[in-house]
């Protein structure tokens, strides 16, 4: 596998993310089961940005002086590209993840330790997959035309799915696992087990941990070949992977409270898909350039957000008026 990863490069990767995480986990252990605050999440979800943006900017300066100007600029874009792309699809992640704690009545203090492993997790299987992937496709060069069908598969399904958090109880592997597991009816506090009578039980919590890393499996399915179609350079697949899902959970508790308002984002979602299906798929004709990818995922977006804004307005209006 090909990359423009340099031992130097992984390290520091590496440095700042463990670096990163391990401020998040202490911050986090040293306010207990307290849940984040709006304020508290927006100021986080801002350090995550500015840390990527940051490490782009020395991503580029060390291209620069070691592969030149132009390596620079095209690589730290397709760093760019799969990082607004791989942030944008993480939302719909975390809609998935508030519907889950809104069925199982997780109250908002007992959410931070699922949080945390569901990061913690998806680093680990983003990080297989990614390899996997970038192997695969060193190998087998058309298995890109399969993930090109895939995500247009997908993104027409997301577009026509229709979202009933009701539904969650009658999932076969929610049913499988209550059948199995000897679980008892309420919450213990954080706790995925307690011991009766020296028998073992298993809580609701671990049941919505399950569901959280089984949801972070089926994104990243959907997610990691749409940085594929941006570059196969797993080093900068990884990076903009990784950088993505840090986050997660400041912008969980930042959406928490206004994740009604964004109803129509999953449309826009569906859009970037199907998108990015069909230039996988047209690569053979005409490749699409990075610059014109990025461009047309902002402007998808950004019309989407107008458009819910739109939309939010007039029913506001509504609600008043009656």
């Amino acid at each position: 596998m090909q990359s423009i990863g340099t031992p130097l490069l992984w390290g520091s990767f590496t440095v700042v993310v463990l670096i990163m995480l391990a401020i998040d986990l202490l911050l986090q252990g040293k306010r207990g089961a307290q849940t984040m605050s709006f304020r508290q999440a927006a100021f986080w979800s801002l350090i995550w940005v500015s840390v990527s943006l940051l490490f782009a900017a020395a991503f580029w300066w060390y291209l620069d002086n070691n592969a030149g100007r132009s390596v620079a600029n095209t690589q730290t874009l397709n760093f760019l590209t799969g990082y607004v792309l791989e942030k944008a699809l993480a939302v719909d992640n975390v809609f998935v993840w508030l519907m889950l704690f809104s069925y199982f009545s997780i109250p908002a203090e007992l959410q931070r330790r699922v949080l945390i492993y569901g990061v913690l997790g998806a680093i680990v299987l983003r990080t297989i997959m990614i390899f996997t992937g970038s192997w695969l496709i060193s190998q087998f060069s058309w298995i890109l035309y399969i993930f090109g069908a895939f995500l247009l598969f997908t993104g027409i399904k997301m577009a026509l799915a229709k979202e009933d958090g009701a539904a969650v109880g009658d999932k076969p592997v929610v049913r499988w696992l209550r059948k199995h597991l000897r679980m008892t009816d309420s919450l213990h506090g954080e706790k995925f087990f307690i011991r009766r009578n020296g028998v073992l039980f298993t809580t609701p919590l671990l049941l919505v941990l399950i569901m959280v890393e089984l949801s972070d499996v089926i994104f990243a399915v959907d997610s990691i070949p749409a940085i594929f179609a941006i570059t196969t350079d797993p080093f900068i697949v990884l990076t903009s992977n990784l950088f993505a899902i840090l986050g997660l959970r400041a912008m969980y508790f930042l959406l928490s409270n206004v994740a009604e308002r964004f109803t129509l984002l999953k449309y826009g979602l569906a859009v970037i898909l199907v998108f990015i299906g069909i230039k996988m798929l047209i690569v053979e004709f005409y490749h699409i350039p990075v610059a014109i990818s990025l461009s047309v995922v902002g402007i998808i977006l950004a019309v989407t957000l107008l458009i819910n804004a739109w939309v939010n307005r007039q029913n506001d209006r509504r609600r008043i008026s009656q």
